[in-house]
């Protein structure tokens, strides 16, 4: 008995032993409203074989899934780590690259689904530190450069999956998903039998074990090791009970500042809902906060065949068409194995940031459109200044006509330019119709935007919508 109360009063101190935050007094979501576009990173072991297992290109798109896919055996990928050696990893580069394309934030997989962790732990050996020639904790440089260069810093943890670390789960995926197998039919019986473990290595502990003794202390590893921490981004809750779910609620409960998903657990709801590689339409809109995280090409750890990139136009489509239904753009980049982000993903980054140069104050601390959809392509932000509405209107396709009509406007406008330049816009007025008229040469690419200033504030229109889909990364 004795025993069991030391135990007991251990246990105890372990979780609810944190230092108090200070300095809460703002809504914890103000800066997340306020900075509307991040950088998702998604980086591991899983870069070291760019989508391509045994000479074949894993049939599923998303290489950070190749463990599980492919069913690699568990010493065989650990093997891989070996050799895993981001030699030109440069948090301050990475950070830049982020900041320079207009970036707010920066969130990485600290530990994605193959278990492996990209700190130094002391709970499990499978990090950056024991198992690779690098023995340099990546979180600890993207954390402080965060700092350095005005970023604020988030961390993916994988609470509940877990392919590596006996006793994780693991979502049953074919064997045709990854590559052709000749004992297919044989691991794809295997995995049905086992919860979807194709390894005899993941069956030597239970998820509760898991849970308590790896996964949970590693996020208090994070929250307190990492002191700039403001975002805890879960992943794919695998219908985890409340108590196993409890565990790692109650540790981040301890810092009230840090927002995170609802990903957790089914019981747990968090502070944003993620949709993922969609953006949802304005009749979803339910009044919760929401950011859609994207790929920039197929994939969201590196792969080395995968050329299906989207440009950089079509990014800023996302990013506007996200901040005129209120909602934050996550978007995301895979580093080669050697810790370089793809040249794709490098110019990209670049062209966002130009337009953003010019364009930010139509994004940052930008509210959703006020009025109805727009009678032509285009998409409208807004802001409220001394009580009066401001619209930014983005030209997103050009009028044959260069005539831009904006419906159910109450009010006069007091001044129309297009930003960043200091050049004034022909604007006409017929009751409650405004009608801008641009001509094709005033226009930019991707994307013109035109600063109206009106003479009042307009009520927004309310949305209670429903349908949002909230979903796992794969």
């Amino acid at each position: 008995m004795y025993i069991k109360i030391i135990t007991f009063f251990c246990l105890f101190a372990f979780f609810y032993s944190f230092p108090q935050v200070h300095g809460q007094g703002k809504d914890k979501m103000e800066w997340w409203h306020d900075a509307k576009f991040g950088m998702f990173i998604h980086f591991g072991v899983y870069a070291q074989y760019g989508g391509v297992y045994q000479g074949h290109r894993q049939a599923n798109k998303n290489a950070e899934w190749i463990l599980n896919r492919c069913k690699i055996p568990i010493q065989e990928y650990k093997a891989t780590a070996g050799q895993f050696n981001p030699s030109h990893f440069d948090a301050d580069a990475w950070v830049r690259m982020a900041k320079d394309a207009g970036m707010k934030y920066l969130i990485i997989t600290a530990k994605h689904h193959d278990g492996f962790a990209l700190f130094d732990s002391q709970y499990s050996d499978w990090d950056i530190m024991d198992a690779t020639p690098y023995k340099k904790d990546i979180i600890a440089a993207l954390s402080q450069a965060c700092k350095e260069q005005g970023l604020r810093f988030g961390v993916y943890y994988s609470q509940s999956q877990d392919w590596v670390n006996p006793g994780g789960l693991v979502a049953r995926k074919l064997m045709k998903e990854g590559w052709p197998n000749p004992d297919s039919t044989a691991i794809d019986a295997f995995t049905r039998a086992h919860q979807g473990k194709w390894d005899s290595l993941q069956l030597q502990s239970d998820f509760a074990t898991y849970a308590r003794e790896i996964a949970a202390p590693q996020v208090k590893e994070l929250i307190t090791k990492y002191d700039n921490i403001d975002v805890l981004w879960w992943d794919t809750h695998m219908g985890i009970k409340r108590e196993q779910a409890d565990l790692f609620h109650h540790i981040i409960a301890s810092k009230p500042h840090i927002i995170t998903n609802d990903r957790l657990s089914s019981y747990h709801k968090g502070d944003t809902k993620t949709p993922e590689q969609h953006i949802p339409d304005r009749k979803q809109l339910d009044g919760t906060n929401w950011e859609v995280c994207m790929t920039m090409n197929g994939s969201w750890g590196y792969h080395a065949q995968d050329n299906d990139w989207k440009s950089s136009a079509q990014m800023l489509y996302n990013l506007v068409d996200i901040v005129s239904k209120g909602g934050n753009y996550l978007l995301n980049v895979g580093p080669d194995p050697t810790g370089v982000f793809p040249s794709e993903s490098v110019t990209r980054l670049r062209e966002i940031g130009q337009w953003m140069e010019q364009n930010g104050e139509a994004i940052y601390g930008a509210e959703a459109n006020p009025l109805g959809e727009l009678p032509w392509e285009g998409r409208i932000t807004s802001k409220v200044e001394n009580g009066k509405t401001i619209l930014y209107v983005h030209i997103l396709k050009p009028q044959v006509n260069d005539v831009y009509d904006i419906p159910d406007v109450p009010f006069k406008v007091r001044n129309a330019r297009l930003l960043g330049r200091n050049k004034k816009v022909k604007v006409s007025q017929t009751n409650d119709n405004i009608v801008l008229r641009v001509a094709k040469i005033d226009l930019i690419q991707p994307i013109t935007v035109v600063k109206l200033e009106l003479e009042g504030y307009i009520t927004p229109i309310s949305y209670k919508g429903k349908g949002m889909n909230s979903g796992a990364l794969d």
